[in-house]
């Protein structure tokens, strides 16, 4: 049996991390996973500044390169150009597209905006406080009452461009898909997670039908994990 010729460097706890392996699932690419939290050794031994996931990538045309390639945006290019089936692109007219280059807007807007209201501003010091015990509920949602604020009205706006139904773009799921879920899978995962939408709360129930999704829970927020 051969190895197989991608290694993702990154813990399942890690949200973008999980975007990628989402789709090398759905895609079909077999791969081995080294997890690791950001900023450890391991991280930094991959990435510059030891942020995840990194794809290492084993072998190009026959030669053993063992190539590092970092940032999700630019993985995520490697993998539809290697495996371009099943497309997780989109076409104008698909959801509420006009242009194919809406799907990277939309990514771009999660990975730079969704990430830290969701993750930093809310899910972290919420679990931070459940895994110290010593706060009571009423302390901590006074606490993140800004940042919940600020995320109330980040989702509002992620969910107006999202289709009225189905995935981001509608019936065709994309990226935009893979890198949202993770963000809100964790977010349902805690108290605020009932600032999800009926929409946000149907699209994940669908997400949630994957195996890719499926595949790729253990490990996480959902379930009760914590980092390595």
């Amino acid at each position: 049996m051969t190895n197989p010729l991608y290694t993702i460097i990154g813990t399942p706890f890690s949200t973008f991390t999980r975007s990628i392996t989402l789709a090398l699932v759905h895609k079909g690419i077999p791969f081995t996973q080294v997890r690791c939290v950001p900023h450890s050794d391991k991280a930094y031994d991959n990435h510059p500044f030891g942020f995840l996931p990194t794809l290492v990538i084993h072998e190009i045309d026959g030669k053993t390169v063992n190539l590092k390639l970092r940032e999700t945006a630019a993985i995520a290019r490697y993998i539809d150009r290697i495996a371009p089936q099943p497309s997780l692109l989109i076409s104008p007219g698909q959801g509420k597209a006009v242009i194919e280059e809406q799907l990277w807007e939309f990514v771009s807007l999660v990975g730079a905006h969704g990430f830290p209201a969701v993750e930093k501003g809310v899910v972290k010091p919420r679990v931070a406080a459940i895994d110290g015990g010593k706060l009571t509920d009423s302390v901590v949602r006074e606490q993140i009452k800004p940042a919940v604020e600020h995320l109330q009205k980040l989702l509002s706006k992620a969910e107006e461009l999202m289709a009225d139904e189905g995935y981001v773009f509608g019936s065709q799921l994309s990226w935009a898909d893979f890198f949202l879920f993770p963000l809100l899978a964790d977010l349902k995962a805690v108290p605020e997670g009932e600032l999800l939408s009926p929409r946000l709360v149907n699209w994940m129930g669908e997400m949630n039908k994957l195996e890719a999704v499926k595949a790729t829970t253990p490990g996480t927020l959902s379930v009760g994990a914590r980092p390595p």
